[in-house]
């Protein structure tokens, strides 16, 4: 399937569907600005899933839900717990930042976050911001920021308990716990996820014929108590660890730890000004095993924060922060260095008037390793008739090099500087004919992108510019809740006009899900135009298209039953290739799977 989006535009205009959006403009946003705050009034272009829209979508995995976000390319090594990488608005896998409940974690060595590992059930919300966000949150924010909040408890006492069966011997166990009165809240669960996998490469040399099979334990814990009624104090934990095998000369496999521990401290000293103090710690530990050796590459980071909201007056607010953390690497293989830290100071200023909102940023960065970055943003909300507005806004970000960049014994170069980018947006988004539409429009220009040169050494010796257009909308279609998005980029190294690597340059998402008394199904169209495998864009992957179906019954009040199937019409598709002396891996999808599972939720 070569051209998979030759009708993107029909499907847009008939059916007047949206995107990744699935919530109103009036819900709150917290990852935007770092404060709560209401998402129409947010200069960001964003996408969210609340823990309903999860359980409507019945996702794969964390991968499967964010393929809808406009303008996101999904790679995978094929299958469940393979390696997997985002790429928001064109830009790399390491120049997009992802957080869970606020902590930071992608991996010192390699700098790409571990999503492959993200348990969905621990999951209440996902927001994403599409576009620049370095001058709130530092490094990595170029192309976007994805945030990832795990659950909580709410008032009363109610367990949970989620039994699932599926395709390739895949099995789900989950247990878990919420209560709370006004006072205090708590959230406590544990999964357990196994899969016998599929033979992701089909390669017949040595042991790679086998299935790849894939084992994760979860856990999380949510505790929030209030103090007084302006003092609150939160604990969360989430963690997932297990194994995960793969097709790489003979029988490898992962033994993995994902981690994050995060606490808050947040009061509201009066009218104008609220505190918080944030402290949190991440592990991201990685053993590779190979027929003829082992590799250890475990990050562990620390981190606090201490954030400030002034609110000067209805139409004046202030926000002020402090952040600090430090990562360290340990391995078995050499480098020069496994420390480092950075320290940071914020500030953002916003005005909100009845013809006009604005907003201005700056932050700077002191890094123990390269030093000082600025990193500066500026929008402009016009309100226009009939509650449309148009949004106009700059940014700024950068990437500070990984330890595998500066470091490693092979390739490094310790006088790396980061990756800078500067972005322009214009954004229209409202209510039309009772349909919520949104469209973006962007250039995001990046400087001293880090490449291998000839002799394989990383080096800053690439420009590139990505231009873009999003579009997303929402309705109600003959009783059908019905959401797509599209979007149309030219991600470009610009001086050589080659297409980066691994990014789609046409996407289109659909969702329609409809009600039926107790019973609800749904459907699913994903297509991804072709892209290149490799810098040279000598390997091409081509463009796919793929249909899901899934179908939920509320049998009791508290008992629901889900079916959800995968690439129902059985696509062949390849999302990465992997090439090395002579041999190179294709690392299949997989082509069908369903899954059947019982979710239990008693109220006591």
């Amino acid at each position: 399937m070569n051209k998979p989006l030759i009708f993107i535009p029909a499907l847009l205009s008939s059916s007047l569907a949206v995107a990744a959006d699935s919530i109103a403009l009036s819900d709150t946003i917290v990852t935007a600005s770092r404060q709560p705050q209401p998402a129409s009034s947010s200069t960001a272009a964003s996408s969210i899933f609340t823990r309903a829209d999860i359980e409507r979508l019945q996702p794969y995995s964390v991968a499967d839900l964010l393929r809808r976000v406009p303008g996101a390319s999904i790679t995978s090594n094929g299958g469940l717990g393979s390696l997997t990488t985002l790429s928001l608005r064109g830009t790399s896998a390491t120049q997009s930042l992802v957080l869970i409940d606020g902590q930071r974690i992608g991996s010192a060595s390699a700098g790409q976050p571990s999503l492959e590992f993200i348990n969905v059930e621990n999951i209440d919300r996902i927001e994403v911001i599409r576009g620049p966000r370095s001058a709130i949150y530092g490094s990595d924010a170029i192309g976007g920021v994805v945030q990832i909040f795990t659950r909580q408890g709410e008032p009363g006492l109610r367990p949970r308990v989620k039994l699932g069966i599926g395709s390739n011997q895949t099995y789900t166990r989950s247990l878990a716990l919420s209560g709370g009165d006004e006072r205090t809240t708590v959230d406590i669960g544990g999964t357990l996820n196994e899969t016998a996998g599929i033979d992701r490469t089909r390669h017949n040399a040595g042991g790679d014929e086998d299935r790849d099979g894939y084992r994760n334990e979860a856990y999380n814990l949510s505790v929030r108590h209030w103090i007084t009624d302006t003092l609150d104090v939160g604990l969360r934990l989430n963690e997932q660890s297990g194994n995960t095998e793969y097709d790489l000369f003979g029988n490898p496999e992962d033994d993995f730890r994902l981690s994050t521990v995060s606490t808050h401290l947040q009061w509201q000293a009066n009218r104008v000004w609220t505190a918080r103090l944030e402290a949190g710690h991440v592990e991201d530990k990685r053993d590779s095993l190979y027929d003829f050796a082992s590799y250890t590459y475990n990050t562990y980071r620390d981190s606090a924060s201490w954030l400030n909201t002034l609110k000067l007056s209805d139409a004046h607010q202030l926000q002020t922060g402090l952040d600090w953390y430090e990562d360290r690497l340990r391995s078995n293989s050499e480098f020069t260095r496994t420390e480092r830290y950075n320290r940071a100071a914020f500030a953002q200023y916003r005005f909100s008037g009845e013809r006009i909102s604005a907003e201005l940023g700056w932050r700077h960065d002191d890094s123990e390793q390269f030093g000082h970055a600025n990193t500066r943003n500026a929008a402009l909300i016009v309100p226009l008739a009939n509650g449309q507005q148009l949004v106009a806004s700059y940014g700024e970000g950068f990437r500070a090099p990984t330890f595998n960049d500066l470091y490693t014994a092979y390739g490094a170069n310790p006088l790396l500087d980061p990756e800078w980018s500067k972005s322009y947006e214009l954004q229209w988004r409202g209510e039309v004919d009772e349909t919520s539409l949104q469209v973006a429009a962007f250039r995001t220009d990046i400087e001293d992108m880090i490449l291998l040169d000839p002799f394989y050494v990383a080096q800053n010796i690439s420009q590139a510019r990505i231009h873009g257009l999003e579009l997303s909308a929402t309705r109600d279609v003959l009783g059908w809740q019905t959401t797509a998005s599209a979007a149309w980029l030219d991600p470009r190294e610009r001086g050589t006009g080659r297409q980066l690597p691994r990014r789609a340059k046409r996407t289109l998402s659909l969702d329609a899900d409809r009600q039926f008394g107790n019973i609800g199904v749904g459907f699913t169209i994903i297509a991804n135009s072709q892209r290149y495998n490799d810098r040279a864009n000598q390997q091409e992957l081509s463009g796919f298209g793929t249909l899901e179906a899934r179908a939920s019954w509320r049998m009791l009040p508290s008992l629901r039953w889900d079916l959800a199937i995968s690439n129902l019409l059985e696509r062949d598709y390849r999302l990465a290739n992997y090439s090395y002396a002579g041999r190179t891996y294709a690392y299949q999808e997989e082509q069908l799977n369903a899954r059947l599972s019982m979710t239990w939720t008693p109220t006591l």
